[in-house]
């Protein structure tokens, strides 16, 4: 059983001969490339060869294309800041009003020069060197988190009770977006999207269930229209919304080390769903001796 078969029974309830390791690494691939953090989240050959590259050193059965949050924000247009050492971010909101949603057009993902295609071309070198073996997925922010990107988090929270009309216009037109670059890495080669909604573990279940869960529902049909499988990452404490999130239809869901692991075993188990956690990277890997980590 080589490391995508193992990742792939394990998601669906097959029998394994061991666990996957399937962790995301960004600044830790980064770092033993010897490149800067703006060369690997702007050059998708970077980023893949950073990945490759832990792939040969470490027994990983995944690898992932990620390396931010702000891909199809800076395809719309937005002023992006790449410092060398951190994550790219947006200088400042690029929505606030009614009028700046409709001055955006809708991004080609395959467009030459485009962040999305960027990673496009980064998954598939990643799936063409190692996918026979390695399971490699690609990666997507769900529609509340690219909210929160385009719009500022602070902004876009108000806005959910402010002005909720925007808030759903907002994501009714990322969706499309999410979706159309879900299906380009897809057809790139991955046969799973991870999908990160950091944002949304900000807020009530209430809030969660109306502003992020009915557009986390619509990326995943459209990426399993397809074929493809879904991760959901949520990072954060999410135990208040651990019921909701399983309604999202993702065949794998991330746990966090801030959630209770025998709860999330209940939770999960009891509706035969897949979850990966719940280490502490820090804690537990990073600033551990060799003995704890192993």
């Amino acid at each position: 059983m080589n490391s995508r078969e193992r990742c792939i029974a394990a998601i669906k309830g097959e029998p394994v001969d061991r666990a996957p390791v399937f962790p995301l690494l960004m600044f830790f691939a980064q770092k033993r490339l010897g490149t800067t953090y703006r060369q690997f989240a702007t050059n998708g050959r970077a980023m893949a060869e950073a990945q490759l590259n832990m792939r040969a050193k470490f027994p990983l059965d995944a690898i992932t294309a990620c390396s931010d949050a702000f891909r199809i924000a800076a395809d719309l247009g937005a002023d992006m800041v790449y410092p060398d050492d951190k994550p790219p971010f947006a200088a400042r909101p690029l929505v606030r009003t009614r009028a700046d949603l409709r001055k955006l057009g809708k991004p080609d993902p395959l467009s030459n020069g485009s962040r999305m295609a960027d990673r496009v071309f980064g998954a598939r070198a990643m799936v063409n060197a190692a996918g026979a073996e390695c399971l490699v997925v690609g990666w997507v922010d769900m529609p509340f988190a690219e909210a929160c990107s385009l719009c500022g988090v602070a902004d876009f929270m108000l806005m959910l009770v402010d002005d909720p009309a925007l808030a759903h216009a907002i994501l009714r037109f990322l969706s499309t977006i999410v979706v159309d670059f879900s299906l380009a890495q897809l057809q790139a080669g991955v046969p799973m999207i991870g999908a990160g909604d950091a944002a949304a573990s900000l807020v009530s279940p209430d809030h969660y269930r109306e502003f992020a869960l009915p557009y986390e529902q619509m990326v995943v049909e459209g990426i399993h229209a397809t074929g493809g499988l879904v991760k959901l990452h949520i990072c954060g404490n999410t135990t208040h919304l651990l019921n909701e999130i399983t309604r999202s239809g993702a065949d794998l869901f991330n746990v966090d080390h801030l959630v209770d692991f025998k709860r999330a075993c209940g939770l999960y188990g009891r509706q035969n769903l897949c979850f990966k956690g719940n280490l502490n990277p820090v804690a537990d890997l990073m600033q551990a001796t060799p003995d704890e980590c192993r």
